[in-house]
Formats: C-alpha cells, sequence, structure tokens
C-alpha cells in the first residue's frame, strides 16, 4: 500500500467536510470569525455497463437540478479542459445528455485510451480570471512543499518554476501568517484576499496533516472579490489530491464520514461518527479496475501478507505469478527488455508469507484469466518465478498454486500453456520437487529451476531466446580502493576452526552427556563506544529484539553459531503484553535463556552492552514503540520490519532519528546482514541459504538494495562471482525509508575493509541522484556496480503501482532508464540489462583482485548447526510416531474438514445436528432419516425435570456459587448404571435376546431367574393407559421411516409381557431410543456387523444420553445463576442421623 490518487469528488467531499472541523496546525492560530467555508455542492455520476446506464435521477441531489452546471470526467484525467473534456454552463437537461453522449466511450488523452465511466457534476461559478490562484501541497523527504502562486488556471503553465514556495519541515512550526503573507502570497495584493488567503491555506494544511494526504492540488483556486454582504470567499474548481493508504486504519472513519453525503450539508461539531462508505481507490485512467483486480484487492486488504494484481493486456500470452515486490518487477524488466512488452498480460507479486488457502485463491485467479477465450495459435507461457524467500516457505505457497494448477487441468491442456518455475529460499526444495511431480502427472510442460539459476534465467528460456553472451562492459583498469587490507573484518574467526561436518538433523532427544544450559559472560557499553562510525554492526554488535519472534531471533543465534560469535547477538526481548519470563533458544547443539521486558527502560537497564534495536512492531505500534525507543542515547541503531507505516510518521521517525544520530533501517524491510558479524532478524533466510551464499565470513563487496528478496538474491550472485557479501543492506521499500542508498554506500567508502559497492536502485524517487552526486564530487571513489530495476514501466500504457510503495515514477527523472541513464555518465558500472548483471560482477571483482585491491581470504568451513526437528520434519528429513491418532476433524488446511467434509458445505448441505453428529462419530454420512433420529434422541433426553440426581448435582453445585463447567461436570458425573446407564443396557440385552433366538417370554423368564431387572421396561409414573408421549413420537418415527425395525418389535414384545404382570412395566424412553438405535446401526445399510457391534460396546447410546442431557444440565445452571439462589444446604429433619448405633459398634471394635 501507498500514496494512492483519490477521485476529485472524494476530495472535494473530504475538504468541504474537514476544513472547519480539523486541529489547527499550531495553538497560535486563531481562526476568523467571518471565514466562509465552501459549500459542499458536489454530485458522482455513474455508468453502468450492464445497463449502459448513467445514475438516475432519483440519486442525485436537489441543486443539480436549479443551477447551472460544470460537468466533467471524474477518473484522475490530466488536463480535461485542453481535451475538450469540460462541460461548462449548463442546465442538467444539458449536463445530462453531455454525459450520456460520452459515458461509455473510449476517448485518448494524450497518450492514454480508456473508456468514460464516472463523472462529477458540481454548480458553475462565473468568476474573473482575476480571482484564479493556484495552491499545492506536496510532501517529501523533508516535510511539505506548500506552492502557490497568483496565476491559476488552465495556462497556469511550469508551477515548479512561477510558484512561490514554503517549506513545512517535518519538525518544524507551521509559518507565521506575516511568514506566508511575505513570502507564499506576496504577489497578492488586496489586503483582505491576503487574510481570507492565509486562513484558509492554514485550514488546508491542518485537514492535509489531520487526514494524511500525501499530496493535494486545487487549480484554479478561486477566490472572489468581496461584495456589500459578503468578504472575499473561497471556492475550489478543480483538484487533484492523493491520500496514504496506510493511514486507513487512523483515517477510515475520518474519510468515510464525508463522504456520506446526510452529513455534508453539516459544518459543526467535532468528527466523532464513523459512519459513511469506505474511501474509494480508482484505477488510473485507461484501466478500469477488473472484477479479478478487484477480487484480489479485498483479499490483500484482509491478509497481512501482499497479493496484488494488475491485468496489463488479457489477450497477452506471457502471464507472470511471482513472489516478492522487487523479484516481480526484475521479471517484468526482463520480458520487456527481450522485447515481448505487448505481449505480457500481467503484473502482479505475492510476498510476506500468505497462506496456502490465500495462494490458491491467487493462482486460481490468474490461471483463470490465462485459460479464457480462444486458444492462441502459439500457445501461452505461465512464469512462476520469485527470488529467494527470507521466511516464506516455498514448499507451503506451492501448494497453493499445484492445488489451482490441478483445478485448470483441462483449460491448460486446452491453451497449450507451458510453465516455467524458479525460485529459492526455506524448503524451497520441497517445493521445486512438488512442481517437477506435478508436471509429470498434470499434461502441461513444466520446467523447474532453483537458486542454482540467475533469478531471470527462466525469461529467455520460457520466450525461446538465447540469452546474450556479450562481454561485461567494464572499465579496463579500476582503482585501488583503500589499502591491501585483507578482506576479513575484526571479530572474525580464523580460518581453519573446527569442522562438524553439514548440517544435520537433530532427533529432537537430549542424548549428549554434555547437553545442557549455556550461559554467557556479557560485556558493558566499551565494545559499542569504540566502534568506528562506519561500522554499526560488528562481532561484537549485541541488540535487543522488540516484540516475540522466537523464529527470527533463532535464525540470529544460529548465524552467530555459524560465524563462530563468542556471545549471542541478541541480549533481551522486549514484550509490553506479557508478563516477565524467561524464552529457551537453541545454540548450537546446547540452549541458552534469553529474558523477556515489559518496558524498554528496563531491557536497557540490564543490558548496557545492547545498542541496537529489532523493532518487530506492527505498523499500528511501530510509531510510539520506536520513539520509546530513541528516548536512550545508548541505542545507535534500529530496523523497523513493519511495512504499512503510515508515510507522515515515518518521516517523523527518520528526523528525529537523524538529530539522535540513529541510524534506521526501515520501515518495511527485511533488515540486513552482516556477514561473520552480525544479522538482522530474518535477513539471509534460511541457514541453507546462510551458508551456500557464504555470509558466515565476509567478503569484499558492500551493496544496498530496496528489495529484502533481492537483497537475498545479490547474496547469492556474489557469492558465485565474488568472494561474498562485505555488507548488505536493504533499506525497505517504502517512499522514506529512515536511511538511504547514499547513507550506506558512504560507510562503505569510509570502511577500509570494504572494497567494491553494489547499488540495487528502482523506478520512482531520487535517491540515486545522491549518489550519482558523490561519484561526480569525488566523494566516493570505490567502484561501484549498480542497476535501477522498473525499466519495463516506460512499456505500459497506464500508471502501474509496482511492489514497493514507492516504486512509481512522478516524473521523467524518476524512471528507471534516466536512472541507469544518469548513473552510467557518471562513471558507475551499470549493465546494459538485469541479466548481465553477475557477469559485470565478476568482470569488476577480478579486476580488482588482478590490481591488488582485493586478496581473496582462505575458504573455511562453517561449524554444523543442527536444524530445528519441526523443520527437519517439515522438510520430510526425518520421521517420528505420532504421539495421537485423530481421524475424524481436520483443521490444518483452509477450511475445517469433519470427516472429510469441508465446514461449508455441512451448512450448504444443511446436515443439521444429526449429520454432524453422523461425520464425527461414525465418520460417514447417515441417511436423513438417521440423522433425524439422532437429534430426536437429544431432544427426548435433553431434560427429566429437577429431581433426578443429575440435575440436582448441577442446581446445587450452581447454588455453592461454582462455575458453569463446575456445575456440568457435577451433574454429568452421576452419570452411570443407575442413572442414564439405561440406555447401554437396555441395547446389550435387546440385541441379545433377539439374536438368541428367545421369544420374548422367554427372555422376560431368563432375566427373572437372573435376579436382573430388565434394562429399558419400567416407569414410575407412565402406564400401558397413560403412554409416555416420547415413546410413541419414537415408535412412530422408526416404524415410519427405518426400512426395517427388528429389535424395536421384540422391545414391544417384551413389553407385552411384562405389562401384563404390572400395568408400568412398560417401554420407557430409554429403552425406545435404545432398542431404535440398534436397528439404526443393522438396517441402516451404513455399518456392517462388526461395526454396528464395536459401536455398542464403546458406550455410543451413553453419548447420546450425556450430550442431551448437558443440553438440561445447562438450562438448570442458568436457570439457578438467573434466579440468585442461595447456598443450598438440605434440611436436617430429612436426614436419619443414627449415632447411637455407630457408638456401639466402635465400642466393640475398641474391645477387641
Amino acid at each position: 500500500m501507498s500514496s494512492k490518487a483519490i477521485r476529485e469528488y472524494d476530495a472535494k467531499l473530504l475538504l468541504s467536510y474537514h476544513l472547519p472541523r480539523a486541529p489547527a496546525v499550531s495553538d497560535s492560530i486563531k481562526p476568523g470569525p467571518n471565514f466562509v467555508f465552501p459549500k459542499p455542492h458536489v454530485a458522482q455520476v455513474a455508468w453502468d455497463p450492464a445497463s449502459n446506464q448513467i445514475t438516475s435521477d432519483d440519486k442525485l441531489p436537489g441543486w443539480v437540478f436549479k443551477e447551472k452546471l460544470v460537468v466533467k470526467p471524474d477518473q484522475l484525467i490530466k488536463r480535461r479542459g485542453k481535451a475538450g473534456l469540460l462541460g461548462l454552463n449548463k442546465t442538467w437537461e444539458e449536463g445530462r445528455k453531455w454525459i450520456e453522449e460520452r459515458a461509455g466511450k473510449e476517448v485518448k488523452v494524450e497518450s492514454t485510451v480508456g473508456t468514460l465511466n464516472n463523472f462529477i457534476v458540481e454548480p458553475f461559478l462565473p468568476h474573473p480570471s482575476h480571482t484564479e490562484y493556484y495552491i499545492c501541497i506536496n510532501s517529501v523527504r523533508e516535510g511539505d512543499y506548500i506552492l502557490f502562486t497568483h496565476e491559476g488556471g488552465v495556462d497556469v503553465g511550469d508551477v515548479d518554476a512561477k510558484a512561490r514556495k514554503v517549506l513545512i519541515a517535518v519538525d518544524g512550526a507551521f509559518p507565521s501568517r506575516e511568514t506566508l503573507k511575505a513570502e507564499l502570497l506576496k504577489d497578492v495584493t488586496d489586503a483582505e484576499k491576503q487574510d481570507v488567503l492565509v486562513e484558509f491555506v492554514e485550514r488546508l494544511y491542518a485537514v492535509y496533516v489531520d487526514l494524511h494526504f500525501a499530496y493535494l492540488e486545487i487549480n484554479p483556486l478561486i477566490c472572489l472579490d468581496k461584495t456589500e454582504s459578503s468578504p472575499p470567499t473561497i471556492h475550489f474548481l478543480d483538484m487533484a489530491a492523493k491520500l496514504d493508504q496506510t493511514a486507513d486504519y487512523l483515517c477510515g472513519p475520518k474519510w468515510a464520514i464525508a463522504r456520506d453525503t446526510s452529513v455534508g450539508e453539516a459544518v459543526n461539531g467535532a468528527v466523532t461518527s464513523d459512519r459513511g462508505p469506505p474511501m474509494v481507490w480508482p484505477a488510473p485512467f485507461g484501466r478500469d479496475m477488473t472484477k479479478e483486480e478487484a477480487y484480489i484487492q479485498k483479499l490483500d486488504g484482509s491478509t497481512g501478507a501482499s497479493l496484488k494484481l494488475t491485468v496489463l493486456n488479457p489477450a497477452g500470452r506471457i502471464w507472470t505469478m511471482v513472489a516478492g515486490g522487487g523479484a516481480s518487477v526484475v521479471y517484468s524488466d526482463a520480458i520487456a527488455a527481450a522485447g515481448f512488452a505487448h505481449e505480457l498480460a500481467n503484473y502482479g507479486e505475492y510476498s510476506g508469507a500468505p497462506t496456502e488457502g490465500q495462494t490458491y485463491e491467487y493462482a486460481k485467479t490468474i490461471i483463470d484469466l490465462i485459460t479464457r477465450g480462444t486458444p492462441h495459435p502459439d500457445g501461452k507461457l505461465l512464469i512462476i518465478g520469485g527470488g529467494i524467500a527470507n521466511f516464506t516457505n516455498v514448499a507451503a505457497t506451492f501448494k497453493g498454486i499445484i492445488r489451482a494448477l490441478k483445478e485448470f487441468k483441462q483449460p491448460l491442456i486446452n491453451h497449450n500453456v507451458k510453465i516455467y518455475v524458479r525460485r529459492g529460499g526455506p524448503n524451497y526444495q520441497e517445493g521445486l520437487k512438488a512442481m517437477r511431480l506435478l508436471g509429470e502427472s498434470l499434461g502441461v510442460e513444466i520446467k523447474v529451476y532453483g537458486p542454482e539459476t540467475h533469478i531471470t534465467a527462466i525469461v529467455p528460456l520460457a520466450l525461446g531466446i538465447k540469452p546474450s553472451n556479450k562481454a561485461a562492459r567494464v572499465p579496463a583498469s579500476l582503482p585501488a580502493s583503500g589499502a591491501n587490507t585483507p578482506a576479513v573484518a575484526p571479530g572474525t574467526p580464523a580460518p581453519g576452526s573446527p569442522t562438524l561436518g553439514s548440517v544435520e538433523v537433530r532427533s529432537g532427544e537430549r542424548t549428549q552427556p554434555s547437553d545442557g544450559i549455556v550461559h554467557f559472560e556479557t560485556g558493558d557499553a566499551s565494545a559499542s563506544a569504540g566502534r568506528p562510525w562506519y561500522r554499526p554492526f560488528d562481532a561484537e554488535t549485541r541488540s535487543l529484539v522488540f516484540g516475540l519472534q522466537p523464529r527470527a531471533i533463532q535464525g540470529m543465534l544460529d548465524f552467530d553459531y555459524s560465524c563462530g560469535r563468542k556471545v549471542p547477538s541478541v541480549a533481551a526481548m522486549i514484550y509490553p503484553f506479557g508478563g516477565h519470563h524467561i524464552q529457551k533458544f537453541y545454540w548450537g547443539t546446547k540452549e541458552t535463556l534469553l529474558p523477556v521486558y515489559t518496558t524498554v527502560a528496563e531491557a536497557i537497564k540490564k543490558h548496557p552492552d545492547a545498542d541496537c534495536v529489532v523493532n518487530f512492531s506492527s505498523s499500528r505500534s511501530v510509531y510510539s514503540s520506536t520513539f520509546e525507543i530513541l528516548k536512550y542515547p545508548q541505542i545507535k541503531s534500529i530496523a523497523i520490519i513493519a511495512e504499512g507505516v503510515p508515510e507522515r510518521f515515518a518521516r517523523e521517525i527518520l528526523v528525529a532519528a537523524e538529530k539522535k544520530k540513529v541510524l534506521i533501517i526501515g520501515p518495511a524491510t527485511v533488515g540486513g546482514i552482516k556477514p561473520g558479524c552480525f544479522r538482522i532478524g530474518n535477513s539471509g533466510g534460511m541457514m541453507d541459504n546462510i551458508l551456500s551464499s557464504k555470509l558466515y565470513r565476509p567478503g569484499s563487496v558492500g551493496y544496498v538494495s530496496k528489495s529484502g528478496g533481492m537483497s537475498n538474491e545479490l547474496n547469492n550472485i556474489l557469492s558465485f562471482t565474488t568472494d561474498g557479501t562485505y555488507e548488505g543492506i536493504a533499506i525497505g521499500g517504502d517512499r522514506y525509508p529512515g536511511s538511504t542508498f547514499i547513507d550506506h554506500l558512504l560507510r562503505y567508502e569510509a570502511d577500509p575493509a570494504c572494497k567494491m559497492l553494489v547499488l540495487l536502485g528502482e523506478v520512482g524517487g531520487i535517491e540515486e541522484y545522491r549518489v550519482i552526486e558523490a561519484v561526480k564530487n569525488g566523494t566516493i571513489k570505490k567502484p561501484i556496480v549498480a542497476w535501477a530495476i522498473g525499466t519495463c514501466a516506460k512499456m505500459f500504457a497506464t500508471e502501474v503501482q509496482f511492489g514497493h510503495a514507492g516504486s512509481m515514477a512522478n516524473s521523467d527523472r524518476e524512471t528507471a532508464d534516466a536512472k541507469n541513464a544518469g548513473m552510467r555518465a557518471a562513471g558507475i558500472i551499470v549493465p546494459d540489462t538485469f541479466e548481465e548483471l553477475p557477469d559485470v560482477l565478476k568482470a569488476t571483482y577480478e579486476a580488482l583482485v588482478a590490481n591488488g585491491t582485493i586478496h581473496p581470504a582462505p575458504e573455511r568451513e562453517p561449524p554444523t548447526i543442527p536444524m530445528d526437528y519441526k523443520w527437519a520434519q517439515e522438510l520430510g528429513m526425518i520421521r517420528k510416531p505420532a504421539a495421537f491418532i485423530s481421524t475424524i476433524s481436520d483443521e490444518r488446511g483452509q477450511e475445517l474438514l469433519y470427516a472429510g467434509m469441508r465446514i461449508s458445505d455441512v451448512f450448504k448441505e444443511d446436515i443439521g445436528m444429526g449429520g454432524v453428529i453422523s461425520l464425527l462419530w461414525f465418520k460417514r454420512r447417515l441417511p436423513p432419516y438417521a440423522c433425524k433420529f439422532l437429534e430426536m434422541a437429544l431432544q427426548l433426553t435433553a431434560d427429566h425435570g429437577p429431581a433426578v440426581s443429575g440435575a440436582m448435582n448441577t442446581i446445587i453445585t450452581a447454588r455453592a456459587g461454582k462455575d458453569l463447567i463446575s456445575s456440568l461436570c457435577a451433574g454429568l458425573l452421576t452419570i452411570g448404571d443407575r442413572f442414564g446407564g439405561a440406555l447401554d443396557g437396555a441395547a446389550e440385552n435387546f440385541t441379545r435376546g433377539l439374536e438368541s433366538g428367545m421369544t420374548p417370554r422367554e427372555f422376560v423368564d431368563s432375566m427373572r431367574k437372573a435376579n436382573k431387572l430388565i434394562p429399558g421396561i419400567g416407569h414410575k409414573i407412565k402406564s400401558k393407559t397413560n403412554p409416555d408421549l416420547r415413546v410413541e413420537l419414537v415408535k412412530e418415527f422408526v416404524k415410519k421411516h427405518f426400512p426395517s425395525h427388528s429389535t424395536m418389535d421384540y422391545a414391544l414384545g417384551v413389553e407385552a409381557v411384562t405389562s401384563a404382570k404390572k400395568d408400568t412395566l412398560i417401554l420407557n424412553v430409554d429403552g425406545c431410543i435404545a432398542a431404535a438405535f440398534c436397528d439404526l446401526l443393522k438396517c441402516s445399510g451404513a455399518f456392517s456387523e462388526e461395526e454396528a457391534q464395536e459401536y455398542m460396546k464403546i458406550g455410543t447410546l451413553n453419548g447420546l444420553f450425556v450430550l442431551g442431557r448437558a443440553t438440561g444440565f445447562i438450562g438448570h445452571f442458568l436457570d439457578q445463576k438467573r434466579l440468585k439462589q442461595p447456598l443450598y444446604r438440605h434440611p436436617a429433619d430429612d436426614i436419619f442421623i443414627d449415632l447411637v448405633g455407630n457408638q456401639g459398634r466402635v465400642e466393640v471394635a475398641a474391645r477387641k
């Protein structure tokens, strides 16, 4: 998410509503009582493509039919007047006709062709030209610029050259009215107008800040001359605006209430409501948002991961599904550089560890688009690419993609789709293996490559073109950079450290006799105090981690161990939401303890040697937590990991950090890595990538990048083409990173151990030009290899927001092509394409080795890093018998499963509670009548009054003040042979009698001879002449719906014998349910004979009674609580107490 343009309609509603409400930007500003606020008279007219109709008259405000109007498209179109897209001084009838003539039609504005589908209508305001002004507020890194010129309108010209400007620094005070008049409004000669304009500027800027605008332009701004009845009044005609979308959690309610037209006329009162529709983020003109794009945007907004999709050419042959914001751009660049931009169908990216289900939805959407329409004669290509992930489980995300591919198997075959896959990162081996296996069974050609292949090497393979073999263009000679010092940083373990072999897998059991907790002697602040400014991280760096991030911390400690550090780089964690405690982590094969504090102050006090904080706070809390950290001079660097930090907050953080000389890395970063010394969070990925990229020891090359994923690619490339990375920083992809390219490159320039520099820039922003200037003026002398990604942007007909918030060019100077050309002209080594970068790096490195600048150090093997048990199991490298077996439900996937049935299908098919019992108890779907019978049993057994033992126990426990669970358990514990057990007994005996061939009379006689009562027979109140209606309901249902009811018939035969002896010896509800349940097991066709017998033996019938009766027990508990009944004491006169008899027995026992 980033700064996003909004419709003019919405911008005017925001200003009109909030101008009188926004808090003043300074306490010294006192609003004037006579300021006349602009009226929010704007209406929106939309064209519906389905009906080919525009908004009906009954949905428009009344003033539209009474006033002369201005009508114009509202689709982020610039210079509408010059394009003939402006209707002036029209009645609504004329305006409606003007709109109808253009709605749904394609028009060309400059070089962009688009369909007109949204219009704004507002009152026509006649005014003389001298009342037209221009005002713009634009945010930059240093603060907010206010631009003003007294000559506004359609011919305003080059405002950058002619407008007066005032910069309001991020931490600066708003200028006084005198300053505004002197510096901004000097050319406004009318004193009264000047006063009105000053107050408007104050109020406008207050709204700009309060609503987190990123850009706001009004041209023309009208300030009408005063009249006898009115002072000069403000009106805004054309307006363009951008909001910071990341501030939605702060400003969403304020944006929404302004868009609620029912309150639009009100101008008094504070903003206290959050009613109103949410803000709309329209697509740029020329590219209407498709329903697929809207779906992915909605999916993106509901997850912490990043999911982006832009459909560029639905008929295109080349489709991409790329992981990573930076990687997604380089793939598009590679396709465009090969001359296939016209065939590129989409731009998109997924990153931030989306779940399998989210990846499935994303992949399904793209594959559905690929397989629409008539198959292309040349077939289609799907490039599933990505960089080397830092923490995303590649195999898990590939599961979602594979599931979608399988679902579209036949359409993929029909469209002759060829798939090329390249990926690296955690568990990539399993992911690529799964893709290869899919290719063997899917019937679609799938080519699979791993991190040993350059990130975009699959593009020419897919396109069927030969990669360039031309020699890398490197200067014939390179100057020596610094003293000929070894490329080994202080504190690095010497070559020849003990080798413990390759990465091992732990069994998870303690088998080493010396296994135990490792304790470390920690130092004071002297180590960081002696560190040079250009080396913020070394082998002695100690950090605090804000937030509970056990996986990231374990990764940092594993890296420390592989580097041979003597003390872990993490000193402690800070977690405000939990109490003080200790957490265990692995240190090699042993364990160590790290404390967790609730406050920054305590962590700082207890660990004076920690001078770095890795801040994992969320985007909503990172602002406050970072300012809390900045209070302590001990902290010299902070890495801010969170994405989605509002830009205004990010600027305030970086300015505060600059004043305190604290290095900020981020926001929206994975961090950085100093091989052999220190790792920030998840930088560098899993240990297999750390080892393969040789990050456990320092190299000679320092790089800086925006992208975290691409920084891993650079680590990988540098390990192949040079002696490796000396230090690598990902500054983050936001518009205002805390530190910039030049900040880190100047550090590398000053560091004698760093011999060669690499810059990976991108489209958007101007930070690369600061590097160019430093090279030109000689500040940077070491050789730099650089490339700006995003060269494909010029190929797109419409504006595309790439994966990073800051990767969008707002001028020609910010394009990737302009940056690459400027860097090349300054003497920086720039390849012709990103694909040539490895060759250029290798050639540059070899030249530095040849001239003696770099002396490659001997390689050493790193110590063995045991693999975490859980991760090894996920990789399929070990197996362990499960402690538990469950076969009835599974909640691990996208959707909860009951015996294999999706929970959504449970509701779609309306199987009811009986159906759920059939799935969870019997692991199969039973016939509808069987499910209905189970529900009937629950209803009939739910309660039997308060006098039964279970209900009485529940009531007494509830009245003793116990909670629901305790009271329910007290009641349930009474269920057994004497209470509730009749169901199991009745089922067992009726079945035995039936299957033995005994007649009902013989069965009754056998029970009498055995001196046993017949379970299920007998009732205290009901009789043959006063039947139990519950029994009658069950009998009727069974005889009507069951295919066979032999057990029920047998039980009724027994009843005939017993009731002849005594009228109350009838089949009771327990016996009736038991007999019916036996018939269900035997006659439904769902169970074998063995299964039916097993379910009878294991207490299934008793489960029905327990489940049903629990409903009644809960009812009794709630009833007692609702009635506020006191503690129960049983009356003494209801208890027979015989102490005399007991005393006699005691005396006899004593004599013996």
